[in-house]
């Protein structure tokens, strides 16, 4: 399953919108204005808020996001420390990520292998991503992780 995020250029809010391969609406996530914790809230297609995705703010070397899923879930994705790859995990999933370093691909897998691959286009007006899900049951929290990256890399260029 192929999902496509567009980042909404020059919104005082961080807006984003994510369709389906038929360019069906499928998600949107929308940022508080003026939030400490660069809180995300991402909402179905029907409006209906289903997580939130906020930073950790005290934290040393390792950057922190949390991922709450309206089904009672808490996620935490970790960036780990290294110098010329981006590399994370997944606190409460046995899931890992590894990123280039350009930012813009990343693998996210567990034991079995491959779970999702993001793709961050190059040259574009607003930021816009393509995830390649291998397990449409992992397309909200997979979103969220993409989510999360996308303002851990802005911050990290800020």
């Amino acid at each position: 399953m192929k999902l496509y995020i567009k980042q909404k250029a020059l919104s005082w809010r961080c807006r984003f919108s994510v369709t389906d391969s038929s360019g069906q609406p499928r998600w949107f996530a929308e940022g508080e204005f003026f939030s400490f914790t660069h809180k995300l809230h991402v909402y179905d297609a029907s409006g209906n808020e289903v997580a939130v995705v906020y930073r950790e703010n005290w934290t040393f070397l390792n950057q922190k996001y949390h991922i709450e899923l309206a089904a009672k879930q808490h996620f935490t994705l970790v960036k780990e420390f290294a110098f010329f790859k981006n590399r994370f995990y997944l606190e409460g999933l046995p899931w890992r990520m590894n990123g280039d370093f350009f930012a813009h691909d990343y693998f996210l897998y567990d034991q079995a292998g491959e779970i999702m691959h993001i793709s961050k286009e190059w040259f574009t007006w607003g930021d816009s991503y393509v995830l390649d899900i291998h397990n449409s049951e992992h397309e909200l929290i997979c979103l969220c992780i993409m989510l999360a990256v996308d303002n851990m890399v802005e911050d990290a260029s800020n």
